[in-house]
């Protein structure tokens, strides 16, 4: 039995001969019982033919209507006979599966009439537009599944998204309006918000059914894999174009859009039309169309899997990501190149977002134990490896170049990146400087630079960086340093800072832009010929043992 109400007979009855199919009649009467969405639409037809029979019985058998005499059916059946004007409304009434056949002239009718409603069943949904009729059974189920199997994906969770015509927002306005009044007059009112989202019903019934199809995988409305339905029905595209004259202001192009008339921008025109302005220019209820919504295909996308690391560049001559400068490569690779070749093939994904604890120039190294990164990877249909198999996927990308190496290489989570970020500017950093000096000097002439320590500096937006960086005075601090003399004209200088100071202008100032700086220590010229990055204090990601 279905968990109808009495309040709802009124709406089956107004939605029934508007066209609308069973399952969006279930939807208005703001039935919640997935089940009932998912038996057999012609079964909860007959059902609802049966629910407002029993409505049009009980009134002609109400038993205020005959007091007294003995045979009171008798004298009703009499009656009945004998008032043909009657006995045409009543069957106006019945539905047409449910009238008895008194004659020979009844049963010609009763034959045209189960025509009818054999033509009811078969007719499309002024609606859904045959989304809840065809595509919510067993068959279109397995469509489905055996689409995504072919895609080739591993994954653990099922997200099932549906892609609706905009006119469908319109339709469903439309016989919201077309019920509102009669279930208003009865003192009842029906919200248009608690009528069952379409998406929602086309889910009940089918993705239980994808989901076995692909062997019993959980369903989830969060992650996993996506998979995407997308409809379309072209011959009632213009039933939302009206929208566009009334609401000009909810239709604007984008770039990205196709068409101004998305479901978004359709449900915006239709939340400020007014009623009286909408029924002037769409039908109510919604016109009959002969043909269903078609299914365009099925889209798959499996949500981003996170791999973390550490890497070593070698190189002076690779900068982290792909130097571009007016259009033209400068440089051959790059680190998250090199990286992300073996990657992606390993996971078979579709692209990636690299990023890192901070990043080093293309003619710095960075040593020790390396700078920490993370690699988002786009749509990836390959999600778990073994320990084996990534200390594989990490010899690869070390044999397969001698200017970097990667280590801890691991699969994370998405909120453990953001532990990368975490303390950007309270963590330090270690360097090696090789410093040259124009005036000579002499081993006693740095041996106060070990002695400074948490030295503070005003840093404005170096020159280098100003066409990518705002203007902007920045305070850093230098922890500790160390200088070992190596020639009257060149020292190596250890620093120990805090993240984001910029080393090569404390070394020679920028023109002043960096205050104080090394030149001012030393009262001399000074420059950084090289620069490696021995260590970024980072507890992050876990270290793997070798």
């Amino acid at each position: 039995m279905l968990p109808l109400k009495e309040k709802d007979k009124p709406i089956v009855q107004k939605l029934l001969s508007a066209g609308c199919c069973a399952r969006c009649i279930l939807r208005f009467c703001c039935t919640r019982v997935q089940a009932a969405y998912r038996q057999p639409q012609q079964e909860t037809l007959k059902e609802l033919l049966a629910f407002i029979s029993n409505t049009e019985n009980s009134k002609s058998q109400d038993p205020a209507a005959s007091e007294s005499t003995g045979d009171n059916k008798s004298q009703d059946a009499a009656v009945s006979e004998s008032t043909g004007d009657n006995k045409s409304h009543d069957a106006a009434e019945d539905p047409p599966s449910k009238r008895a056949k008194l004659d020979p002239n009844e049963t010609k009718a009763g034959s045209e009439e189960e025509e009818e409603d054999a033509a009811a069943k078969s007719r499309v949904c002024v609606v859904c537009l045959g989304i809840l009729q065809e595509f919510c059974d067993i068959t279109q189920a397995v469509k489905i599944a055996e689409a995504v199997k072919a895609e080739k994906y591993e994954f653990d969770s099922l997200l099932l998204s549906v892609s609706l015509p905009a006119q469908l927002c319109v339709r469903e306005h439309s016989c919201w309006l077309h019920v509102k009044k009669e279930v208003r007059d009865k003192g009842l009112v029906l919200d248009k918000d608690d009528i069952i989202p379409l998406k929602e019903a086309f889910k009940w019934v089918v993705q239980g059914l994808v989901s076995k199809g692909l062997g019993g995988v959980a369903v989830v409305t969060k992650g996993g894999l996506d998979v995407g339905v997308e409809f379309t029905h072209e011959a009632t595209d213009a039933d939302c174009h009206f929208l566009a004259s009334v609401c000009p202001d909810c239709f604007k192009p984008a770039k990205n859009k196709q068409s101004v008339f998305t479901r978004m921008a359709v449900v915006k025109a239709l939340e400020k039309i007014s009623e009286a302005n909408f029924l002037k220019h769409s039908p109510c209820p919604p016109t009959q169309t002969s043909s269903c919504c078609s299914l365009q295909g099925v889209q798959c996308l499996h949500v981003s899997l996170f791999i973390a690391g550490r890497y070593n560049k070698f190189c002076r001559s690779l900068p982290q990501t792909p130097w571009v400068i007016d259009g033209e490569r400068r440089m051959e690779s790059s680190v998250e190149e090199l990286i992300a070749a073996s990657v992606l093939s390993s996971f078979r994904a579709e692209g990636f977002n690299f990023s890192s604890s901070g990043r080093e120039d293309v003619d710095v190294r960075t040593l020790g134990n390396g700078r920490p990164f993370a690699m988002e990877l786009l749509n990836p249909h390959r999600t778990r490896l073994s320990r084996a198999e990534m200390k594989q996927l990490q010899e690869t990308i070390n044999e397969s170049s001698d200017k970097i190496r990667v280590r801890d290489l691991q699969i994370v989570s998405r909120d453990a990146m953001s532990r990368m970020k975490e303390g950007e500017e309270e963590k330090t950093k270690s360097y090696t400087a090789l410093v040259w000096t124009r005036k000579p000097i002499q081993r006693d002439d740095i041996i106060f630079i070990g002695d400074i320590k948490e030295l503070t500096l005003d840093q404005k937006t170096p020159l280098r960086v100003l066409h990518r960086r705002a203007l902007a005075v920045r305070q850093r601090v230098v922890h500790s340093m160390n200088a070992r003399f190596l020639d009257p004209h060149h020292f190596h200088l250890e620093l120990k800072t805090q993240a984001g100071t910029y080393i090569k202008e404390f070394v020679h100032g920028d023109f002043g832009r960096t205050k104080p700086n090394l030149c001012e220590l030393l009262q001399t010229d000074t420059d950084i010929l090289e620069l490696d990055v021995e260590s970024v204090d980072v507890d992050w990601p876990p270290a793997i043992p070798e």
